[in-house]
């Protein structure tokens, strides 16, 4: 009975320990856990690399502004006229800098030209001309012909007379030329220049006669003066112009045919009588 209750015993307490054992969640091995904590250890003593700076990148210096052009004395501007201004318009418009006409005469057209072309060449703006100007516009162009001086139109061949100009006493105009020839019986007495009209107020053309006159006749439509009208065909005439004169082939008439030469026109008035034909064609 002694070693049955002893033999129980023991039993009884091996299925505690073995029910224990299964409950309970095994503890790390020494080793292992060491081992964590000492490379946690290390870990968290270890400083991590720090960045490297980024250089910023240095400022570019700024240019030094440019010294602005100054000019050089003044050799003639607004206000004057004469050869050297015909001279300097001439060479201007040779280049595309002066688009009216060539009259020696320095205003305002003139000014602003002289400035345009200035500033395009880095030489002081001033509007005046000066030493440095006439070098730099001289090198650019070349000697202005007597046409370019007096803003004469490029030169034509002479077209031949139309044959309703060959009897009579004829104003006989020819559009091919811009030239205006007075001829009586056949023979011409007198070649003098002509301006027309534009493309929206055009010259007419055909055969007419002279039915009026009007030595200081001032245009009722556009207010301008018509001095020496010879009136052909409604409200155009043969006349003498003041802008034709001055601003050459650089604009147009209001239909009427333009004369520029004074002393021809106060000639030519004189001779023309009222019935007197006129003819006007391209030749």
């Amino acid at each position: 009975m002694v070693i049955r209750g002893l033999v129980a015993g023991a039993l009884a307490a091996l299925l505690a320990t073995t029910f224990a054992a299964c409950a309970v969640e095994p503890a790390a091995a020494p080793g292992a856990e060491a081992t964590t904590s000492s490379a946690a250890a290390s870990s968290s003593a270890s400083p991590s690399p720090s960045a490297s700076p980024t250089p910023s990148p240095s400022a570019k210096p700024k240019p030094e502004p440019k010294p602005s052009p100054t000019s050089g004395p003044r050799l003639f501007g607004k206000g004057d006229s004469g050869d050297n201004v015909r001279d300097l318009q001439a060479r201007l418009k040779q280049i595309g800098w002066f688009n009216a006409g060539v009259t020696g005469f320095y205003g305002n057209v003139t000014t602003e030209a002289v400035s345009g072309f200035q500033g395009k060449r880095g030489i002081a703006v001033t509007g005046f001309v000066d030493q440095t100007t006439l070098d730099r516009l001289h090198a650019m162009t070349r000697e202005p012909t007597e046409a370019e001086l007096t803003d004469a139109p490029p030169p034509v061949p002479s077209g031949k007379l139309d044959p309703r100009c060959l009897t009579g006493r004829v104003m006989c105009i020819d559009k091919s030329t811009s030239v205006l020839r007075w001829v009586v019986g056949g023979t011409v007495q007198l070649s003098v220049e002509v301006r027309f009209g534009s493309q929206e107020l055009p010259t007419r053309e055909g055969q007419f006669s002279v039915f009026a006159k009007s030595r200081d006749h001032v245009s009722s439509i556009y207010k301008t003066p018509m001095p020496f009208a010879m009136f052909f065909s409604g409200g155009q005439a043969v006349h003498y112009s003041p802008d034709f004169a001055a601003n050459g082939y650089n604009g147009a008439s209001h239909g009427c045919v333009n004369v520029r030469d004074y002393g021809a026109i106060t000639s030519l008035y004189d001779q023309v009588n009222i019935g007197d034909g006129v003819v006007i064609y391209w030749s």
